[in-house]
């Protein structure tokens, strides 16, 4: 082990995994020291002076390429460029952002292992900052704080070695005071984008570089805290708790002799949290003592404490003030605390007695437009998105999260994985395919490693031990395992013995079990998890990433919380992941857009795998998964019996009554409201319920019509993070009363005021290669040469761009294309673009006479003329598409189709309509608001909604199958004057896009989707599942595809309108 002198810098420390902290200060918690209580209720601090903003800057491609001696005072770097701080330097115009996922990033560019650097390319980011000291600063006790820098800072103040320090992602502070002058000082830094510890930040996310979290200098009054820790321990039956707080406090007062002065003073939850004032009669305990230099301990006893959990985050504040021998006021320290006990025992997982759930989801800090440099604001959104969508856990993937995060989390209620900053996956994935040897697994078992490891953990758990919202610490994620990495859970458990260490990594490496305290997975289908149950019930289960949420994904996700409740060693499981990481870009003409992994010419690159979020990158709204995430999370379970009048209430809450919520139940007919009325339902936590419906429901339910009955549970009143109003959980049941078959007056159309089949006179009028069918208002004419319904007219108007044509194809999703969907499915793909209606052309000319004839039959109501279409599969194959068309202008439309069984199933069964692109309304009677598919329907409502046909292209990095509606029993595609198609059928898949399948099939981004023209509608009795276990292999659920075990026919109706 190389021997660094800590007065110099020396690059080889950044190739050295064992120099990992040079000069650099202890770890401690993020409290906020403050000079007075109007500062700590304000959550400021006048011992702190903010270096964010404007630096001097030079970039260089390596090493070789820095400016020697630019620390020295004597050279002047105010004619340098400048950058802001904190960012990454890759946002700011030097160097680009690279994406990758399990490869390191410099993978076929630099042949190194690990623990070395690349020398060629690796960018040096040299900073400099002038500043005066302010004045109210004590000059002998000044530091620095470096919340975050990516991956290596080495510090320098007026030419002076400060310190280097490693670990992207928790703070680097240095003192600063033996090296200041008067007047202007001048700080200088190098920023260094790989150093050997990246071999353990290969996380799978954008590799940036720089400082891209807070800079402030502070200082220290002569006596003060340097570090808190809080405990809570609770009585077996919860209604006694112990808080335990210890200080370790700094004195560098010259009369050290003088002992200090100490106030504790304990205030009970009030409503609010953060900078309401402090209400006196909320003040529970006080306490006074003398504080002494070094660790000082203090004890409350509470009474039937106020216990923190997610659903009831309660937050006590502990107001500490430090006074000197003289009683002058030197420090003010005020901390959140949240009374709870979380506990492993028998296996389980219970937090203040109960056993808990995850219903989780992982976090990549990431903002599109600054990288992981994420603000205030938007943090706090993704907090109130979390919890309006019943997410109760979040990990922290895989580092530590801005410490802004933590504290939300605690005031608003989200439990934690705090996970330390850990992922070599680029190391050990070749041992596991054979290409490599178990010792070159970083860390593995290699002693070089082992100190750096450990401090990591150190600084993960000193800033964020003080956190009641974090129930479990993680090592790190994708690692391996090895020695170093129980050591690392072994000091975890050192430090801190009142929670439990996760990893996942020991499945891959099974040597050292006492790792992890659970059994975690990631992407384990829910039968591999019931057999490994079965016959392993030491540990509790826990899925650490899930339902992988590429695109268009997250399908067959009940599955596990349905497992939730069946298994209580399976504990629930964090979604992959919050949010896209893509960066706001432009294309070549200027054009915004989200881009993804290789858009910037990084490379290698993993491309769009970096898009998996739940919420959109860019501002950060929910896709359209996010109703069915939020469906499975809702920790209240509805089942409605419309026949018997009842519905049972299922309460999976920890800790409140359904009683803190309205019960409003609706009757709704055709997607109108008839009946509502609103109920306080109490059910106790964990306890069910049986309810009666309201009896005025009964006399509704006569009229033929399609009902739902849907019972909703809503805030009573305001929360910190939804308004009263708010819906957190509903169940519905959806049932017809039948229309007798239709007289002369037709059939009504559900979810509108229409019927069709209204009998009228109609004529056909037979030409040599085309039929006509003519109405009251209409025209629809029928090719023998083209083989299609070429023509409807209404009222005057060409609503058909094309001809109508059978389609068995979707455009392919994220997962698709993982699962090699083309490979399997693409006779299918073929069949759509290049089904016939003629038979084989064997001489010159012969195409025009060896059409398959379409079939004509009269009846007295209507005339169907049916086409026949040959499939270019292998066997070969063909379909029928039939039209009857009626005198009102009705034409029903029936696909059939005799399965050949060797080409298996079909990604949809349907018809395919191309409209003027002016005809760009939607309203539909069925599922919504948001798309719906045969594995993640639940979440949806059966309404009456209405959008635009671009609304219905989902903001997928990759253009794929998004829009479609299940359920549907009526649709309109109009234009702004209410001109268009209508569609009717039962319960039939309808979308409406502004491109086919293979338009969007051909495009990688958005922008590559050509200019609309047409309005794209696709009807269809079914389409198979989008899958969601991972995103490169999985197969949707067998259940969600289609059924080809006998002659699959599918109807619907259209008409002009």
């Amino acid at each position: 082990m190389t021997e660094f002198s800590a007065e110099n810098f020396n690059f080889d420390m950044v190739k050295d995994p064992a120099c990992f902290a040079v000069n650099r200060e202890m770890p401690h918690a993020d409290h906020l020291p403050c000079r007075s209580v109007e500062e700590a209720l304000e959550e400021r601090s006048g011992f702190r002076f903010s270096l964010n903003g404007i630096w001097k800057f030079h970039y260089a491609v390596n090493y070789g390429n820095v400016i020697p001696g630019f620390e020295k005072t004597e050279y002047d770097c105010r004619n340098w460029e400048d950058i802001r701080v904190p960012a990454h330097i890759q946002m700011e115009g030097y160097d680009v952002p690279q994406y990758a996922n399990v490869q390191y990033p410099w993978d076929g560019r630099e042949e190194i292992m690990p623990g070395e650097v690349p020398e060629r390319f690796n960018p040096v980011a040299s900073y400099v900052k002038y500043f005066e000291v302010p004045e109210a600063f004590d000059r002998e006790r000044l530091y620095i704080s470096f919340q975050g820098a990516e991956s290596g800072i080495a510090l320098w103040l007026n030419g002076h070695f400060v310190g280097y320090s490693e670990d992207s992602f928790t703070p680097s502070e240095f003192f600063l005071s033996p090296y200041l002058r008067e007047g202007t000082n001048k700080l200088a830094a190098q920023v260094f984008k790989w150093t050997a510890g990246s071999w353990c930040e290969d996380q799978d996310f954008y590799r940036f570089s720089g400082i891209f979290r807070d800079v402030y200098l502070y200082t220290t009054p002569g006596i003060h805290v340097r570090d808190i820790k809080i405990e809570t321990v609770l009585s077996d039956g919860y209604e006694e708790a112990v808080l335990e707080v210890t200080l370790d406090a700094a004195d560098a007062r010259k009369e050290r002799q003088k002992a200090g002065h100490i106030s504790l003073s304990l205030y009970a939850p009030g409503k609010g949290f953060g900078k309401e004032r402090l209400d006196e009669e909320l003040c529970v305990l006080e306490k006074k003592d003398i504080l002494a230099a070094g660790e000082n301990k203090y004890a409350f006893s509470l009474i039937h404490p106020r216990l923190w959990s997610a659903e009831v985050p309660d937050l006590y504040r502990l107001l500490i003030r430090i006074y000197d021998e003289k009683l002058a006021l030197q420090e003010v320290i005020l901390q959140d605390v949240g009374v709870r006990q979380f506990e492993l025992k028998d296996s389980i997982m219970y937090l203040n007695g109960r056993r808990i759930v995850f219903n989780g989801v992982n976090r990549h800090e990431f903002c599109s437009e600054s990288g992981r440099v994420v603000s205030e604001e938007d943090t706090l959104k993704d907090v109130l998105t979390m919890k309006r969508h019943n997410i109760n856990a979040v990990r922290t993937s895989h580092y530590p999260n801005s410490s802004v995060l933590y504290k939300l989390c605690d005031r608003y209620g989200l439990y934690m994985i705090a996970e330390n900053n850990l992922e070599s996956h680029g190391s050990w994935e070749p041992v596991e395919r054979g290409a490599a040897a178990p010792d070159t697994v970083v860390p593995g078992d290699r002693a070089e490693w082992r100190s750096c490891m450990l401090d990591r953990v150190d600084s993960c758990y000193h800033r964020d031990k003080n956190h009641p919202a974090v129930l479990i610490w993680s090592c790190g994620n994708e690692a391996w395992g090895g020695s170093v990495i129980y050591e690392m859970a072994q000091r975890f458990r050192e430090l801190d013995g009142r929670r439990p260490v996760h990893y996942e990594g020991i499945f891959h490496d099974r040597r050292y079990p006492g790792t992890s305290d659970m059994e975690s997975r990631m992407y384990a289908p829910v039968a591999e998890i019931r057999a490994y149950l079965a016959e392993h019930r030491e540990k509790p289960f826990i899925c650490c990433e899930y339902t992988h949420a590429m695109g268009n994904s997250c399908g067959g996700m009940e599955l596990y919380t349905d497992l939730a409740e069946e298994e209580p060693l399976y504990q629930g499981g964090f979604i992959w992941d919050y949010i896209d990481q893509s960066i706001a870009g432009k294309d070549r003409y200027g054009v915004p857009f989200q881009a993804y992994g290789g858009d910037f010419g990084e490379r290698p690159t993993d491309y769009e795998f970096s898009g998996n979020g739940i919420v959109y990158g860019g501002d950060r709204k929910p896709s359209p998964k996010m109703q069915y995430v939020k469906y499975n999370y809702q920790n209240i379970r509805i089942v409605i019996d419309a026949e018997q009048g009842v519905f049972t209430v299922k309460n999976k809450n920890l800790f409140v009554s359904t009683d803190s919520y309205d019960c409003v139940m609706i009757l709704s007919r055709n997607g109108k409201a008839v009946s509502e009325e609103k109920r306080r339902i109490s059910v106790a936590p964990l306890e069910e319920g049986e309810f009666l419906l309201p009896d005025g429901f009964a006399g509704e339910k006569r009229l033929p019509g399609v009902y739902s009955i849907v019972v909703s549970f809503r805030l009573r009143e305001d929360t910190a993070w939804a308004p009263a109003g708010h819906e957190t959980a509903f169940g519905e049941v959806s049932f017809q009363v039948k229309e007798e078959e239709p007289d002369r007056g037709g059939l009504s159309v559900y979810g509108t005021d229409r019927r069709i089949l209204v009998k009228k006179p109609f004529r056909v009028v037979r030409g040599n290669h085309n039929t006509g069918v003519q109405g009251e208002a209409f025209e629809a004419l029928f090719s023998m040469l083209h083989g299609g319904l070429v023509s409807y007219r209404y009222a005057g108007k060409e609503l058909l761009a094309q001809a109508p044509k059978p389609n068995f194809w979707r455009p392919m999703t994220d997962n698709d294309r993982g699962s090699l969907m083309a490979e399997r499915y693409a006779q299918w793909k073929i069949a759509s673009l290049y089904l016939t209606h003629k038979e084989g052309v064997t001489g010159e000319w012969q195409h025009f006479c060896n059409s398959i004839l379409p079939e004509l039959e009269e009846a007295e109501d209507h005339v169907t003329i049916t086409y026949t279409y040959r499939m270019p599969t292998v066997p070969k194959s063909s379909c029928r598409l039939a039209y009857a068309v009626y005198g009102d202008g009705t034409i029903r439309t029936t696909l059939s189709y005799e399965p050949v069984p060797e080409l298996g199933d079909m990604p949809e069964f349907g018809v395919l309509f191309q409209l003027d692109a002016d005809y760009d309304r939607v309203r539909w009677f069925g599922q919504g608001p948001e798309e719906t598919y045969a594995d993640k329907l639940a979440g949806s409502k059966l309404g009456i909604y209405e959008n635009r046909v671009e609304d219905n292209m989902a903001g997928y990095l990759v253009p794929q199958e998004c829009g479609n509606k299940m359920g549907v029993y009526s649709a309109s595609v109009t234009d702004e004057r209410g001109r268009g198609l209508l569609f009717a059928g039962e319960r039939m898949n309808f979308s409406a896009l502004p491109y086919t399948p293979h338009e969007i099939d051909n495009a990688n981004h958005a922008f590559e989707l050509p200019r609309r023209h047409y309005t794209v509608i696709r009807a269809a009795s079914g389409q198979m599942g989008v899958g969601g276990d991972d995103s490169w292999g999985a197969l949707p659920q067998p259940e969600t595809l289609l059924d080809v075990r006998g002659k699959m026919e599918f109807s619907f109706y259209f008409k002009g309108i």
